[in-house]
């Protein structure tokens, strides 16, 4: 019998979520981006290991893509759980005029022409 906890129950619908949208980033667009970030993306942080965190969360349409992906220290991913990025940086009080226009750099500093 699959265990019926919370934990669970949100693994089993993460996971099918998952399965039902292409994901495109790749292995070097995600070096690139954490390159280019040169750490959280929100926060800054340097030096931990760096998650992929999509800005339109999974759970409410997106998916791991160039445009949807930065990298987050453990701490902000968590922070921001499911919220859109605007919303939680509002929430946060961090500057998301200045998150959003430097995105949007490297964002064109990484992406394939063409």
């Amino acid at each position: 019998m699959p265990s019926r906890s919370r934990t669970a129950t949100y693994a089993r619908r993460r996971q099918r979520r998952m399965a039902k949208v292409d994901h495109d980033l790749t292995d070097e667009q995600w070096a690139a981006l954490t390159s280019a970030w040169g750490g959280c993306a929100y926060c800054g942080a340097e030096g931990s290991a760096l998650q992929k965190d999509c800005m339109l969360p999974i759970s409410r349409g997106g998916r791991y893509t160039l445009a949807n992906v930065v990298p987050a220290c453990a701490s902000c991913n968590a922070s921001k759980w499911n919220l859109e990025v605007t919303t939680w940086m509002r929430r946060k009080k961090l500057d998301e005029g200045r998150f959003l226009l430097r995105q949007v750099e490297i964002l064109a500093a990484v992406a394939p022409v063409g």
